[in-house]
């Protein structure tokens, strides 16, 4: 089958550092190349893959509207010329790309990895043939599901680049990991870790919104003492897998309503139970005693550290394998397309 797989110019595919929805892309364009197909990338400059890889737009920080004018005219372009050369047109970019081939044959899958917006959807259905819909999660979904076609595919890891620690020392450290904003709750996770006598390590990018900038020099570098509280910085995959399985669990406190979160799957590959807030899909990736356990508030959380040993980690690892492997995910994809 011939492929072509969308992401916006912004990150490159696949990111150095910072970048879930560009990580994902990349699993698939290499896994959908492993089954045997023939994969196009359009991603930003820098991307690539082992199929073919089209670069298009910039990776600046901060876009104009006339960049984002030009990045959607060079899709459309491209689109409207090229859509004929390929069976399925999967799309993890902006749904207006779609608007030159709505009517095409060509069978197309927009797939949304944050909360969706609905502008848009009711009026691309309507004029739309052979369009699914899919969300990487139910709750994800439920944002967006108000016409069309719409499937949940959960997000994947490839579980090869992840180490399985099956024991850790009972003192290990906690974790946090991921952005730095006041949504994520890494206080919280703070708080937690003094009330335990834990260490915790926070691995994420320091925020540059004016907003989180100001709640990261308020309420978490004052508590950053480089015994207990240690930050360690953004990481890469590598420093990740070596972090996330000497860690005895990773917190995810979250303040809102997260779509997915990569970084529950990434822990429970290395065998690292996640302890998270009941707030999105939590409950859709947390298997209750067996990747983690979803609690509602902080001194929940303090009390499920101390049944940690009561996970195996070996048993979270293979149940996350189970659900999130690259390998099952992109077979989920290619069955919407084949039915």
């Amino acid at each position: 089958m011939r492929i072509l797989l969308i992401m916006n110019p912004g990150i490159p595919v696949p990111p150095k550092l910072y970048g879930g929805i560009e990580r994902i892309v990349y699993l698939l364009a290499e896994e959908y190349h492993r089954l045997g197909h023939e994969v196009t990338l359009l991603a930003g400059p820098e991307s690539y893959c082992s199929g073919t890889t089209i670069t298009f737009g910039s990776n600046k920080a901060k876009q104009s509207k006339w960049d984002s004018i030009k990045e959607i005219a060079f899709a459309w372009k491209f689109l409207k010329t090229r859509h004929k050369d390929f069976d399925l047109i999967h799309n993890f970019g902006r749904l207006i790309y779609f608007l030159p081939i709505l009517n095409s044959p060509a069978n197309k899958i927009m797939s949304y990895q944050r909360q969706i917006s609905t502008k848009g959807i009711e009026f691309m259905s309507a004029r739309a043939k052979h369009l699914t819909f899919t969300g990487c999660s139910n709750y994800c979904v439920s944002t967006g599901n108000v016409a069309g076609r719409w499937a949940t595919v959960y997000n994947a890891l490839d579980f090869s680049k992840y180490d399985l620690k099956d024991t850790v020392p009972a003192d290990a450290p906690l974790m946090f990991l991921g952005r730095l904003d006041e949504i994520k709750g890494l206080h919280t996770a703070m708080d937690v870790a003094k009330a335990t006598g834990s260490k915790l390590w926070i691995g994420g990018n320091i925020p540059t919104t004016p907003d989180n900038y100001a709640y990261y020099k308020r309420e978490i570098e004052p508590r950053i003492d480089g015994e207990q509280i240690i930050y360690l910085g953004e990481l890469d995959d590598e420093q990740k897998n070596n972090y996330l399985g000497k860690a005895r669990a990773v917190l995810f406190p979250i303040q809102w309503d997260e779509p997915f979160g990569i970084v529950m799957i990434e822990a429970m590959a290395c065998g690292t139970p996640v302890i998270a807030f009941k707030r999105g899909s939590v409950p859709e990736v947390v298997d209750e005693g067996i990747t983690g356990n979803v609690v509602t508030t902080a001194d929940q959380m303090i009390s499920a550290i101390s049944g940690l040993n009561n996970i195996n980690r070996s048993a979270c690892r293979l149940r996350a394998y189970n659900k999130f492997n690259i390998n099952k995910i992109a077979k989920d994809y290619l069955n919407l397309y084949e039915h």
